[in-house]
């Protein structure tokens, strides 16, 4: 029986907080900011200013339109396409990177694959030796290290990189 879209979205989540959870305890020692793909409504950048209370977090958005209260300050906000605002973005930025996080997945495998390749590529001017990315797409770079996941993430879930 398949799963419904509910029971995949609780997965999903849940594999994403227990992913962010690892996280907090892989990069505690490394120095740098934190980087969200999406904001979406939220719920992730509050649980990412719990995690890391002492450290930057730059937000990478399309089209804000999450709860006033998890809206980063404009400052951290960098609104519109990926394309358009991840170039440059290791300028405004400034400083390392530990951690990357991307839930950019949607209803289109193909569209996320191909946005997938792009990032692949396109973060690699905000990476340092040491960064950890989390995404819930695979992403294609051979120069990472795939990283093993909490054991309560089920396989295809969620994508942990180390570069």
């Amino acid at each position: 029986m398949q799963e419904s879209r509910l029971d995949l979205f609780i997965k999903r989540i849940i594999a994403q907080r227990d992913c962010l959870n690892l996280a907090a305890k892989l990069i505690a020692c490394s120095p740098g900011s934190i980087i969200e793909l999406g904001l979406g409504s939220g719920r992730t950048y509050d649980h990412l200013r719990e995690v890391f209370p002492y450290r930057e977090i730059y937000v990478f958005e399309r089209d804000v339109a999450a709860h006033p209260d998890c809206t980063p300050p404009s400052k951290y906000l960098l609104e519109g396409d990926f394309k358009n605002t991840l170039p440059n973005a290791h300028k405004i930025i400034g400083s390392p990177v530990a951690l990357i996080h991307g839930d950019f997945g949607s209803a289109y495998p193909e569209r996320d694959a191909n946005l997938a390749r792009w990032l692949a590529n396109a973060l690699d001017a905000l990476l340092q030796n040491g960064t950890l990315l989390i995404t819930d797409r695979p992403l294609p770079n051979k120069s990472w290290t795939v990283q093993p996941l909490p054991s309560t993430v089920p396989r295809g879930t969620y994508y942990m990189y180390r570069v």
